[in-house]
């Protein structure tokens, strides 16, 4: 009833009519196979755009020749530079000798005035496209001008385990295989009705972005949020307003990546934009707060809007000051500029380069620090069109500095950008930005990034309080040691040993705590392959706790940042360059390098980003926007590899009592600190009913029965595909509470439960992966219960021994033995799981999924289902070969690889022909035994002949292609 065709990809195309896009077939296009411009609108186009190609069309040959060149280019140069090639020439107007005495004058391709008639938009379905011998076909292409800059797939909305994600990984397989079709690409969007993602080429999954309007509710997942995101993202002026000024190409670890906004990024900036625009016209609305929580992309947010604010003819030739308050945020938004090679930038090394610069009235992105404006000494520069980017507003714009840049530059526009805004009588980042009637310009909260994954939830554990200090006891302990001392000594002591420093920084107390941390990584963060950050009072802390630590772990697990002085020798060890701190720090993201702990206490606190940190053990009395700021160093994604699972959340370890703190003084940070993170408490009390309803799929199964009897109970319970996928919906919330929380001991009670329903969870996972979103791997403390007491069996290997001769075949195709057709439903899910992490068998996998979705939907017939199942029969038999234990049980069993395959398959409507035509064919199979008849003719002949007349019992001998793949089939097997 509901498909991909007649509903999400329909209910798309409804809405892009409604945006002004022209719908047409991709059969009707005008074009050749293995074209990626549609030549006859490109043409058009160029004329239009190009007086002189008007005059001249010819010209628009050699423009075109251009163009293919480019996207030809993909061999040799790779997708992503193709792309930034073609890119960099739709956005700058490439230079072409089409003038009077063949003068170089600029050639448009695209009009970027959203008011202009002058593009065509054109929405292609199912446009196919062959190159050699691949061919692909993709479900929506949106071309403008002839040129195809989005690609979209659209998914079934009603089958639980398929999710945009599989559509996503369906748009990276095209860029592998026809990669010159996506050179002219902006983005590429999946969908599954739900869902809508968005990514730019080579972008990694856990990186494509949602999109919706920020001023507007969220809206629940389903076709209202789609049409949402599809008039928002879709629509052709923001389409035309991201390849002008948003597509950006970066260098990241010696290579080229592309980067496109999140849409909190792209709203962000072009509301800066906006309000510069009003602002220039009315000379009103000079300011304005952009609150966007940590780790949500306020760098790159600041880049796009310098980009286009220098870029905007309206605003004639802009100065564009980015402002920093810490020399190591300056080397951080100057390296996102430079990475991004964003024209016209410029860095400033000391105060009077700064007053240089301005007082020459230098239009370029100039990125300083605001203590360069100290003692500015008056006006720098009076000039209206100048804008102020201040990054970390919160920090030092309400006193003198603050106050000594604004007079600096009078009539600047000022914009400030904070994740941790302040709303204090003394400093109070809203009066310093905001206008009188709205608080902020721009607001993305933490409910918003995690909702978009932006960011990841924050825990935090409150540890072993008994080594918190203790004032009291230290109190009666100094009482004890100073009896001997007179009054006056006795105050002296007094007022030395009650300073916070010296009670954290006893021997004992680093000692216990060291231990702690070391034994708590071990447990919960290492398995997991993530990195952990310690937090101490001050410098003297960092080099005692290095110390200890270095007692436990080997040397190279830790080391110490810090800031240090000239003349502080004793620090001297902890000196580095900015160079070799990048290079160590690189080490750190690298979750290769045996590089643990990075030891620090203000250093790195701020604007420090590693996928990999996902523990913080804080020791460190901090409050409000310093707290918020440094938690969120564990809050970024990082996305799951072959060996190792997907980060979930941050954690921080609480030694000294901070979020104590926080609950005494509420303030709009603090409120905003406590909703960010959760208490591992409340993960506790919800553990237990997530075991209770994953067990409520298993009524009256005896989970003590070991052995393949005890799995397969446990997989009756779990009949078909709607209530498997409900099964692992409701696993995955009880495995991140186990990830989460494992070694506490509230989960120990329910251990063996938790590992049975692993183990259950385990084998009925499709081997070919799909549905990322609900079928994934499982972590690494789920794995490794697994895997304990491996004597104890879950999967026995004595179904190995059943022989598939053809009296068991026609049993389990009759259905005369229902047992022993589960057993061998089984065997063959057993069999399969032996290949499960091989690329060959996943692939093939994914192809059987696909041939028995078409066949239970009836989309294909019973011929067409019986040419598939000899192709993939014919492949799995190749790919057993390189596996010396399959052919050695094939030769002992005469396993058939067809029947196996057809049994994965069927269904209970699969015709009783094509069962019968299976059980023919693999019966010459097991005949046909003798080596090298491939090589004779007379074998050759036998085999073909026994073929035709198999197929001729059902009139089938005369379809020559069925015919084929059958011999094809046979031919590999031996």
């Amino acid at each position: 009833m509901f498909n991909e065709a007649n509903s999400v990809e329909e209910f798309v195309l409804a809405d892009l009519r409604s945006l002004g896009w022209q719908i047409v077939q991709g059969r009707d296009l005008n074009r050749a196979i293995d074209d990626v411009l549609l030549n006859s609108e490109l043409v058009a186009a160029l004329i239009r755009l190009n007086p002189a190609i008007a005059a001249r069309p010819e010209f628009a040959d050699d423009m075109i020749y251009k163009l293919r060149a480019i996207v030809q280019s993909v061999h040799s140069d790779g997708l992503v530079r193709a792309n930034e090639q073609f890119t960099k020439l739709l956005q700058d107007e490439p230079s072409m000798p089409f003038g009077v005495d063949q003068e170089h004058i600029p050639v448009k391709l695209i009009d970027f005035d959203p008011n202009s008639d002058n593009n065509r938009y054109i929405v292609a379905q199912q446009v196919t496209y062959k190159i050699g011998k691949i061919e692909k076909r993709f479900d929506l292409v949106l071309y403008v001008n002839g040129i195809p800059l989005v690609v979209g797939e659209a998914k079934t909305p009603t089958r639980e385990a398929i999710s945009w994600v599989d559509g996503a990984l369906q748009i990276q397989q095209y860029e592998d295989r026809v990669p010159a079709f996506f050179v002219p690409n902006l983005f590429s969007f999946a969908t599954e009705g739900k869902t809508y993602r968005y990514g730019a080429v080579r972008m990694p999954l856990d990186l494509w972005g949602t999109w919706r309007d920020e001023d507007s509710e969220p809206l629940p997942a389903g076709l209202d949020a789609l049409r949402a995101a599809v008039e928002g993202m879709l629509h052709p002026a923001v389409i035309l307003d991201m390849l002008r000024y948003f597509a950006l190409f970066a260098t990241h670890k010696q290579r080229k990546i592309k980067i496109i906004p999140r849409y909190q990024q792209y709203q962000g900036a072009n509301k800066i934009v906006e309000r510069v625009r009003q602002g220039t016209k009315l000379r009103q609305a000079m300011k304005g707060l952009i609150w966007h929580f940590q780790g949500s992309g306020k760098s790159l947010l600041m880049v796009f809007a310098a980009q286009k604010l220098r870029l905007d003819s309206m605003l004639r030739n802009p100065t564009v000051l980015v402002v920093v308050d810490r020399i190591d945020l300056d080397t951080q938004i100057s390296g996102t500029f430079n990475a991004a090679e964003i024209p016209n930038t410029v860095t400033t090394e000391d105060r009077d380069e700064l007053r240089r610069f301005l007082a020459q009235d230098t239009r370029k992105i100039i990125i300083t620090t605001i203590y360069k404006f100290r003692e500015a000494g008056g006006v720098l520069n009076d000039r209206r069109n100048i804008i102020v980017l201040v990054d970390e507003a919160h920090r030092t714009q309400e006193g003198d500095l603050g106050r000594q840049m604004r007079e600096a530059l009078p009539n600047a526009f000022l914009f400030g950008l904070t994740g941790t805004p302040i709303n204090k009588k003394e400093r109070n980042t809203f009066w310093a930005f905001s206008e009188d009637d709205e608080p902020y310009l721009s607001r993305y909260s933490f409910e918003d990034s995690i909702r978009d994954e932006a960011t990841l939830p924050l825990h935090f554990e409150a540890r072993l309080i008994e080594l918190r200090v203790d004032k009291d006891a230290i109190d009666e302990a100094y009482a004890r040691i100073t009896g001997h001392l007179s009054e006056q000594d006795q105050a002296e002591l007094a007022k030395m040993a009650a300073k916070m420093a010296v009670l954290i920084k006893t021997r004992e107390r680093v000692q216990r705590i060291v231990v702690d941390i070391v034994e708590h990584y071990r447990e919960q963060i290492e398995p997991n392959g993530f990195k952990a950050m310690l937090v101490t009072f001050d410098r003297e802390a960092c080099v005692l706790y290095k110390a200890e630590m270095d007692k436990l772990l080997p040397r190279e697990a830790s080391e110490i940042v810090m800031t240090v002085n000239s003349g502080e020798d004793e620090y001297t060890a902890y000196k580095r360059t900015k160079t070799d701190e990048e290079h160590l720090l690189e080490r750190f993201r690298d979750p290769a390098d045996s590089l643990k702990f990075l030891i620090v206490t203000s250093k790195l606190l701020t604007g420090f980003d590693a996928p990999t940190l996902q523990v913080m053990y804080l020791d460190k009395p901090l409050k409000e926007h310093n707290l918020l700021q440094a938690i969120c160093r564990t809050n970024r994604v990082y996305a799951r590899s072959s060996d190792r699972p997907a980060k979930t959340h941050g954690l921080i370890v609480d030694y000294i009592g901070v979020f104590d703190e926080v609950a005494r003084s509420m303030t709009v940070v603090n409120e905003e600190i406590m909703r960010v993170v959760t208490k591992l408490e409340g993960l506790r009390e919800k553990f237990a009913p997530a075991i209770e309803t994953c067990l409520t799929y298993f009524p009256n199964v005896d989970r003590t029965v070991a052995g393949y009897e005890g799995l397969m109970a446990a997989q009756e319970c779990l009949p078909n595909n709607d209530v498997r996928d409900h099964f692992a919906a409701d696993f995955l919330v009880l495995a991140q509470l186990w990830e989460a929380l494992s070694p506490d001991p509230v989960v120990s009670f329910y251990r063996e439960d938790y590992r049975w329903l692993s183990q259950v969870y385990q084998s009925v996972k499709p081997p070919s992966g799909q549905g990322k979103l609900l079928w994934h791997a499982l972590g690494a403390k789920t794995l490794e219960l697994i895997h304990e007491n491996v004597h104890v069996e879950a999967v026995r290997d004595d179904l190995d021994t059943l022989v598939m001769d053809a009296p068991f075949l026609e049993d389990l195709l009759s259905g005369k033995n229902p047992e022993q057709a589960k057993a061998f439903e089984f065997k063959l899910i057993a069999r399969l799981r032996k290949h499960k992490d091989s690329p060959v068998f996943i692939a093939l996998g994914k192809r059987l999924e696909t041939l028995k979705d078409k066949l239970e939907r009836g989309l294909i017939t019973s011929i067409e289902f019986l040419k598939v199942l000899f192709e993939i029969a014919r492949d799995t038999v190749r790919a057993e070969k390189s596996v010396e234990e399959a052919i050695v049980e094939r030769e002992e069993q005469g396993m058939a690889a067809l029947t196996e395959l057809f049994n994965e398959t069927r269904t209970a409507n699969t015709p009783v022909m094509v069962e019968r035509v299976v059980h023919e064919v693999d019966a010459i199979v097991r005949v046909v035994r003798f080596p090298g008849w491939q090589q004779t003719i007379k074998g050759k002949r036998e085999v073909k002949q026994s073929l035709r007349t198999a197929l001729q019992k059902y009139q089938l001998h005369k379809e020559q292609d069925l015919f084929d793949k059958a011999y094809g089939y046979i031919e590999e097997y031996y």
